[in-house]
């Protein structure tokens, strides 16, 4: 019954509130008050010193990770005892331990460590933020067992012991905090599905029309079987070599190490309406369901992609019978659902959590929605996700409220503007229900939304008719199909003059990517292309950034603007005296003077002291608080014209966030061309070292953030209107 259901769940939150004040997300190191302490225990003296778990002992060493559990690090042991381990045996036909393979012993041992630190408070409904050490995310559930004791459910079955319980005569805790570590007892073997994400979708009964569609269009196909590239494990034998699987580097005064990725997986992200949702789109488009629920989905697509293209629309590639056709209405609704990357939960969605502002990492949430764009398999269209989190229609800019809407919601293509002739609710993303489905797959997961979503005429000249701001690591899907966005503890530096080379750093790692990694990525000229994990001190949006080394010169394919037209194109980044020259080009053509990386807003190459800014990155950015907004605007037209912007007022760095807001004089956005682009075409953005010798950290080169500006946004007219500075 769907009231005991929401019963439960309520109940399980208000126990979490009793015990622990709130449920929080994610972080680096729980408060010690939800765990128990036993000093001097690593993992491995945890699960070697307790009979119980002689089995997954085993299991651990012949996977030979009893090392990792030795070392010093964050992680989540999810622990299962012996009976647990005969009950999954048995289920496979097996009598002992020793009937398993190594291969299996592996893939068990990995599924259950986590690198990060949970407690289970930290447990909500969805999945763990961090995956295994198989790249899987891990599904959670406040939940009762049968005999109404509060427990979290892992994968729909396994439950996390939830008392004080006696085994072989010892008290067994959940929270069991060791040296490097928080140890969850479970009582039950964790299994992932080993289905594709085409395979789940056809599991779930309440989104048959558009499984129908998938599969009917051709689409299923495109995410069917596509898991990894098994090609990279000869470029990772060539690196181990070459003694190139870790490379060492310095950016500004950070001695540092990167690693190459252990992988390159392929994931994707769907979202999906329910049949309900499409029936009652059928009636309020008044489509007939007559002719069939697929004919009537065709109907919805013609009337929603026909003014979008509208050169398509009487060619016999349109009709219902060619629906597997590429400019097919059907073909192009069902593609546009689908983001060309994996994102195991709602809230990996937006930018990391910050413990300490409850915020996401970079964005001012007073200030703005947090927006992010994903490129989606409908090829040269994004999608635009949001989350809502400003508080009253009274806070500005007006366009960003939540309109009546719940704080925390994600929305898909949405655009709010209080008290005036446009707005669109866009469609929400929500969890799916049901203990039955399996969501998340070898090579995907997907998500519920509660309206139908299309790259419409609306979407393409309203809705993403506006400023794009992208974090490099979301312009490359691999970065975050692969787990390596946003990932280490952010708020503690590594040592300056010895970089941590462990295979498994204290902090977490940053990496390097080979050429040929990131698809419509090329590196030539021996460039080394790093991403930094986190810091958050650093002087760089959402807390990474990317470095290019070397006598680089490195291309990349740009995301796709909504329409063709004039854009703006500028890059986000951060100017200090260790850094070198570039050279940009679009498309094979130079764009204006090289970019010198060590000149700040304070220099006369841009603003001196024309308008009291000189002194340092505090006094200017105070100055500029106070200017008024007619000052505002004519310090924007001057740094328009030399080619610069300053960063947003809503982007922010560190803890402190709103304290540390981004618009100070190292770090501004460069505008790298103003030219027509033709959206239906890939474009390339060329980055070529032009430092005479090696300048700086070896000509050391750093890319933040991407911006693509339409004119409507970036015109500054002659009566002082000005760009919005958030």
């Amino acid at each position: 019954m769907k009231f005991n259901k929401y019963f439960k769940t309520a109940l399980m939150a208000l126990v979490a509130v009793v015990t622990t004040g709130s449920f929080s997300s994610c972080s680096d190191e729980p408060d010690s008050e939800y765990f128990y302490t036993f000093t001097g225990e690593m993992m491995s003296d945890y699960i070697k010193n307790r009979e119980q778990y002689s089995e997954f002992t085993t299991i651990v060493e012949r996977a030979n990770l009893m090392d990792l559990l030795s070392t010093y690090g964050q992680y989540t042991l999810f622990l299962p005892n012996n009976k647990a381990i005969d009950e999954y045996l048995q289920s496979r036909g097996l009598s002992s331990v020793s009937d398993l393979s190594d291969e299996d012993c592996d893939t068990i041992a990995r599924t259950h460590i986590v690198q990060n630190m949970y407690s289970t408070f930290e447990m909500s409904e969805g999945t763990l933020s961090t995956g295994n050490l198989l790249g899987r995310y891990i599904a959670t559930k406040p939940e009762f067992d049968a005999d109404s004791n509060a427990v979290i459910q892992l994968e729909g079955k396994g439950f996390i012991i939830y008392r004080d319980t006696l085994e072989n005569g010892e008290i067994v805790h959940q929270n069991d905090s060791v040296e490097n570590g928080i140890v969850q007892p479970i009582t039950s073997v964790i299994q992932k599905s080993n289905k594709y994400i085409a395979d789940i979708l056809g599991d779930n009964k309440n989104i048959g029309l558009f499984y129908e569609a998938l599969d009917k269009t051709g689409v299923r196909g495109y995410i069917y079987n596509i898991i990894r590239d098994d090609s990279y494990e000869q470029v990772k034998e060539k690196a181990l070599k070459d003694q190139k699987q870790k490379v060492y580097y310095k950016s500004h005064v950070w001695n540092e190490v990167a690693w190459m990725p252990d992988e390159r997986k392929f994931g994707f992200t769907v979202f999906i309406e329910t049949d309900s949702v499409y029936n009652a789109a059928f009636e309020k488009y008044g489509i007939d369901t007559i002719p069939g629920k697929l004919h009537a989905l065709y109907e919805l697509a013609c009337k929603l992609y026909d003014p979008a293209f509208p050169d398509d629309v009487d060619k016999p590639e349109h009709s219902f019978d060619s629906i597997a056709c590429d400019i097919n209405p059907l073909k192009r609704f069902i593609q546009y659902h689908i983001m060309t990357r994996y994102v195991p939960n709602a809230e990996a969605l937006i930018s990391r959590m910050m413990k300490e502002t409850k915020e996401p990492f970079g964005f001012d949430t007073k200030l703005v929605n947090p927006t992010e764009w994903y490129t989606t398999l409908l090829p040269h269209t994004m999608l635009k996700i949001s989350l809502l989190t400003m508080l009253s229609d009274e806070q500005t800019p007006k366009q960003n409220c939540r309109g009546g809407e719940a704080a925390g919601s994600h929305f898909i293509n949405r655009l709010w503007h209080e008290n005036t002739s446009y707005t669109f609710r866009g469609a929400k993303i929500m969890e799916v229900e049901g203990d039955d489905y399996v969501i998340d797959a070898l090579n995907g997961r997907y998500f519920y939304i509660d309206d139908v979503i299309a790259f419409t005429r609306d979407v393409i000249d309203k809705i993403h008719n506006t400023r794009i701001r992208m974090d490099f690591s979301t312009v490359f899907p691999e970065v975050m199909t692969n787990s390596l966005r946003q990932v280490g503890n952010y708020m503690v530096d590594d040592q300056q003059g010895t970089p941590d080379d462990a295979n498994e750093p204290v902090n977490g790692k940053n990496f390097y990517f080979p050429d040929g990694y990131l698809d419509g990525v090329t590196i030539n000229n021996g460039g080394l292309l790093v991403l930094r994990r986190p810091h958050y001190n650093f002087w760089s949006w959402q807390g990474d950034e990317w470095n290019l080394f070397g006598d680089y010169d490195m291309t990349f394919r740009i995301p796709p603007v909504p329409f063709s037209g004039e854009w703006q194109l500028r890059l986000g980044f951060c100017a200090i005296p260790t850094r070198g020259i570039m050279q940009v080009y679009f498309d094979g053509i130079p764009q204006g003077i090289p970019l010198d990386m060590t000149k700040n807003l304070n220099t006369e190459m841009y603003l001196g002291d024309r308008f009291g800014n000189n002194g340092g990155d505090d006094v200017q950015l105070t100055t500029y608080n106070k200017m008024s907004a007619e000052q505002k605007a004519e310090e924007q037209k001057l740094l328009k014209n030399l080619g610069a912007y300053r960063d947003g007022r809503s982007q922010v760095i560190g803890a402190t966030a709103r304290n540390r807001p981004m618009g100070t004089s190292g770090m501004y956005r460069r505008i790298i061309c103003q030219t027509y682009i033709d959206a239906t075409k890939d474009h390339y953005i060329r980055f070529r070292v032009a430092s005479e010798g090696s300048k700086g950290n070896n000509n050391e080169f750093m890319f933040d953030f991407w911006e693509m500006v339409p004119k409507s946004v970036y015109s500054v007219d002659s009566n002082g209107a000005m760009e919005d500075d958030l």
